[in-house]
């Protein structure tokens, strides 16, 4: 597979009840593409903004990925969360009215802005634009929920296994097969996120493979035994990518 980032359709990605909401009258349609037009490119290793800096926009993922970063007192980092394709950066901002954590791309992306001011003064004149947006910060904190208790697990394995899930099911949702993927992530970045140490995720990842769970080369995840990962994981699968392109 290749190392290029993943181009989101609109209609795959997160934000296209947002961005074209069924209800709304082919004038607010126009009203509304004025304001989710704009987009940026973000080079691998650039953030896209900072701890500290004001909370002025949502950005939903069109291609690439990001890491979402924050630094302790102490200056120690810790990895928070990873962003992919179709989902928004930008929500853990709204009640602070500032960013707490660093985003940065992990390989070239792009990111449609949305102006979060210009979206909820167009909200007041469409109920159903705002009923929209309060349905996708509730969707997005549930999603942080659901990956909390996945990798809330003791064991190294588990943890590990409960995050190839995690990603395995956020693709397959947007369309993408479930059973390969890339990880854009390096293996210290995975390590950091899961409280582990590299040498111990190089480990694990060499023991699935021996396990024939999975199937590495680079990057490049293939998932062979979803059901077996998926009960390393404490999770329960009872999918195949099939049935989750029909549930689109």
């Amino acid at each position: 597979m290749s190392e290029r980032p993943i181009s989101v359709r609109c209609s795959d990605c997160a934000v296209k009840r947002l961005c074209l909401p069924a209800g709304l009258s082919e004038s607010d349609i126009v009203r509304l593409e004025r304001v989710t037009r704009a987009k940026k490119i973000v080079k691998a290793g650039d953030c896209l903004y900072r701890a500290g800096n004001p909370f002025t926009a949502l950005y939903a993922i069109r291609s690439g990925s990001f890491k979402s970063t924050i630094i302790a007192a102490d200056g120690d980092t810790q990895v928070t969360h990873f962003s992919l394709p179709g989902e928004l950066l930008g929500l853990d901002a709204y009640s602070g009215h500032t960013h707490p954590s660093y985003a940065e791309a992990l390989e070239d992306s792009c990111v449609c802005v949305l102006p979060f001011n210009q979206l909820e003064i167009l909200a007041q004149d469409v109920p159903t634009l705002q009923r929209h947006i309060y349905a996708i910060f509730s969707e997005e904190l549930r999603g942080e929920n659901e990956i909390l208790l996945l990798l809330g697990k003791r064991s190294a394995e588990t943890r590990l296994a409960a995050l190839l899930i995690n990603i395995s099911s956020r693709y397959a949702r947007r369309g993408y097969s479930s059973s390969r993927f890339l990880l854009s992530m390096p293996r210290t970045d995975i390590a950091n996120y899961l409280g582990l140490t590299a040498e111990t995720v190089s480990r694990l990842f060499s023991r699935f493979q021996k396990e024939g769970l999975i199937q590495v080369e680079g990057r490049d995840v293939k998932i062979l035994d979803m059901v077996g990962l998926s009960e390393l994981a404490g999770t329960h699968c009872s999918y195949d990518d099939s049935e989750l392109s029909a549930r689109q």
